[in-house]
This record gives structure tokens, C-alpha cells and sequence, in this order.
């Protein structure tokens, strides 16, 4: 049998074969389609009407409401109440309503595991990808095909292999990785394939920090992100609800070893806090490298950068401290777990007590919901992107860095290296 790689394995798993040929196309049967608030029924239903179709099976749908909450003004409350609406007509079983960001939500309510073939109506569905499942986002037409037929039809991905010997230095995240190798090949450097995350710099992060790296595999350009499962997922998974798996049982969901792939090395003992300029993800300088800039709001927010251990970074750094009297520090939990948590470990306490305003746990400033980021403000954010407009804000100046850089700047008035305060 011929050598595969992770993601071979993954749609050739989903499409009832053995073996999967990069360029071949397959139609695979999906495990989860996932949708929220933006992306989901206001678009779904009125398709779904017309063609006078059901949902193929309830149970494997789940909706997120988690963009336009709290709805903010009459558009955002009429697609809301749409949403749940529509929830209640089709009597789903998987609804989760201000409960945080769909792509931690999920993972966090046990309906991602290792070997599935999954789809998000949300560009940064890839997340999943550190679960070991195979899942990426589609749009709505493309979601449509698939909540009425359980299946989408999928050319197989090169894998593209980025390992990461050493070990990050304190201070230094999955963010800057990710940062960096966005910086070094592009936003298109993924050229829609599948990108494999290994070494033992990736197994030495914690999920929340893998999440990172498949998260943002998005801005990288790739269909998806992948981390072959290991024990620290079986432990996170079990923490979360996800079914008993059998350890043995992922030994199968890695790359063989002879597979083709196209290979990058990179060194994580090395790599200094990264920073991306104004206005993209692909603008990137290490911090140690930028001229003095000082900054106006720090936020902490997102998927990609307020999980539970976000949070900790951030509250590492500024313990002790308060920020700079001209900066407005914002922080938006990207779950209610992962709120509740921060508060009975007492992070939200000293991120209060150094000055940070709590905001919902949502989408919100990310995605250019609600008023946080003010016009011609200059914004440190541990978001993905900082396209302009991106976070509402026209004339916004954004740049991009990982939960321990936004904080140090916050402290510092200027964007900071973290190792300055961290020692």
C-alpha cells in the first residue's frame, strides 16, 4: 500500500477507501457540519425553503451563535432571532447561544475527535485540524450541498510539513510560529493544501496552542491544518465530553513517514516575539526589530487569542502591574468555560486589577462587531487578521501578536517584547 500522509488518511477514511491520491477527486461523507449566526441560517433557510429539503441528520449539524451577540442593533437582532427561530423550527439538537466563539465552543462541547471529516461555514474552521480531524471551511451554497446530502466532493491536498525542532523560549507562542510563517511564505504559502504541523516544538504545545496554529493555517492560505493526535489530545478530549478513545487507535491518524510532502524546517529555540504591521497578516517584523510604537488599544480577544491559555499569558505578564495611563486594554473571552475557568483561577481578577476591560464572549471587536476599536487608534490585537476595516475601524491601525505581546504592550505603552517584563 502506498505511503500517506495525515490528510490522505483523513478523506480516504471519509470516502470509504483504503488509499487517496493527491489530485484525485472523492466525495466524502461528512461527520459535523458546523454554522453560526453569520453563516448559517439566515443564508441556509431560505435555500432550504425553495428547494423544499431537509437537513440530512440533525445530530451532526451544530449552530453557533456567536457573531452578532449581544445583538448590538435591529440588523443584528433580527438575524439573531432568525437564527433561533430557525433552531427551534428544526428542533436542533446541537444550539449553542452566547457561549463563546464556534470554533473553541465546539472542540469544548466533545464534537470533535480524532479521524473525522468535518465542515465549518466560518474561514477559520481549520481549527479542527488540531484535533486530528480533517475539517475547512466552505461557503454556503457548498453548505447547502451538505446539509442536504451529508457529503461534499474534495480534490486531495498536498500536505505541506512544517517542522518545528527546539523549544519556544518563555514569552514566545504559537502566534509568533504561526506569524512567522506567514511572513515567510505569504498569505497564499498554504496554495489551498493541507498543512501538516509537526516536530517536537508542536508537541510540546498544550491544544489551546495547536488550536492557534491550525486556526490561523487560514491566513496561511491552506485548506486545513492538521496535528496528528497524541496523548495530549486523548487527555484534552476526555476533559471535554468527547467519547472514550482507544490510545491505540491513534497510531493511525499520522503521516507515514516515507509520504510525499513538501518539507520545511524551522528551529522554535530561536524564534524571537513576531509582530505583524498594518495591513496584513503576511507584514510581519520580529518585535526586537520595530521602531518605538506606541499604541492606544491593546485587545485580547478571538479565537485565535483569548482561549484559557491565552488569558494566563496574558495575565503572566501583567500581574503586579497596571497598563499605561493612555492605553485602553480589552479583553473578550472566547468561551464561557473558558471565562468561567480564568475567574475561579483568579486571571480575570488580575487583568482587572491591571486595568483590562471585560467584554462579551464573542466575536465582537475581531470581526468588526460593536464599538471597541476606535477610528485612528492604533491597536495591538492577538486576533488573525488586520485587514483594514477588518476590526470596524477604517482608519485603524492594527498589528498583530500573540497574547504575551499585547499585554506587554499594554503595560509598556508601546509595542513590547513580553521577555522585558518576563525576564
Amino acid at each position: 500500500m502506498p505511503a500517506q500522509t495525515l490528510a490522505q488518511k483523513l478523506i480516504a477514511r471519509a470516502a470509504g477507501r483504503t488509499t487517496v491520491q493527491v489530485g484525485e477527486i472523492v466525495t466524502c461523507g461528512v461527520d459535523l457540519a458546523m454554522f453560526h449566526d453569520s453563516s448559517g441560517p439566515r443564508r441556509l433557510k431560505p435555500m432550504l425553503d425553495a428547494l423544499g429539503a431537509q437537513i440530512w441528520d440533525k445530530q451532526r449539524v451544530v449552530l453557533v451563535l456567536d457573531h452578532y451577540v449581544p445583538a448590538a442593533d435591529d440588523e443584528s437582532r433580527r438575524i439573531v432571532h432568525l437564527a433561533r427561530d430557525w433552531a427551534r423550527e428544526q428542533a436542533l439538537p446541537h444550539v449553542y447561544d452566547t457561549q463563546g466563539i464556534c470554533h473553541v465552543v465546539v472542540p469544548q462541547h466533545g464534537h470533535l475527535r480524532p479521524g473525522m471529516f468535518a465542515v465549518g461555514g466560518d474561514s477559520h474552521s481549520p481549527t479542527g485540524g488540531a484535533f486530528g480531524a480533517y475539517m475547512f471551511g466552505i461557503g454556503a451554497t457548498e453548505m447547502l450541498g451538505v446539509v442536504v446530502t451529508g457529503e461534499i466532493w474534495l480534490q486531495v491536498p498536498q500536505t505541506i510539513s512544517m517542522r518545528w525542532s527546539g523549544r519556544l523560549a518563555h514569552g514566545v507562542s504559537a502566534k509568533d510560529m504561526m506569524l512567522a510563517m506567514i511572513g515567510r511564505f505569504g498569505m497564499n504559502g498554504g496554495r489551498y493544501q493541507a498543512v501538516e504541523y509537526t516536530g517536537v516544538a508542536v508537541q510540546a504545545l498544550s491544544m489551546a496552542e495547536r488550536m492557534t496554529l491550525c486556526n490561523m493555517s487560514a491566513e496561511l492560505g491552506a485548506q486545513v491544518g492538521l496535528v496528528a493526535p497524541d496523548p495530549v489530545t486523548l487527555e484534552w478530549l476526555a476533559r471535554h465530553g468527547a467519547p472514550d478513545l482507544d490510545p491505540a487507535e491513534l497510531a493511525q491518524w499520522s503521516s507515514d513517514e516515507d509520504a510525499p510532502a513538501v518539507r520545511h524546517a524551522f528551529d522554535a529555540s530561536v524564534l524571537a516575539p513576531q509582530v505583524a504591521l498594518p495591513h496584513s497578516p503576511a507584514n510581519v517584523r520580529a518585535v526586537d526589530g520595530l521602531e518605538p510604537t506606541r499604541i492606544d488599544v491593546a485587545y485580547i480577544g478571538a479565537c485565535t487569542g483569548a482561549k484559557l491559555d491565552d488569558l494566563r499569558a496574558a495575565a503572566q505578564v501583567l500581574a503586579g502591574y497596571h497598563v499605561a495611563p493612555h492605553v485602553t486594554l480589552l479583553v473578550a473571552p472566547a468561551s464561557v468555560k473558558d471565562r468561567e475557568r480564568a475567574e475561579s483561577e483568579g486571571i480575570l481578577n488580575r487583568l482587572r486589577d491591571a486595568g483590562a476591560t471585560l467584554l462579551p464572549t464573542s466575536c465582537g471587536a475581531c470581526a468588526g462587531y460593536g464599538a471597541a476599536i476606535p477610528e485612528g487608534s492604533t491597536v495591538i490585537s492577538s486576533t488573525a487578521r488586520n485587514f483594514k476595516g477588518r476590526m470596524g475601524a477604517a482608519t485603524a491601525q492594527v498589528y498583530l501578536g500573540s497574547p504575551y505581546t499585547v499585554a506587554a504592550s499594554a503595560l509598556m505603552g508601546r509595542i513590547a517584547d513580553a521577555r522585558e517584563v518576563l525576564g
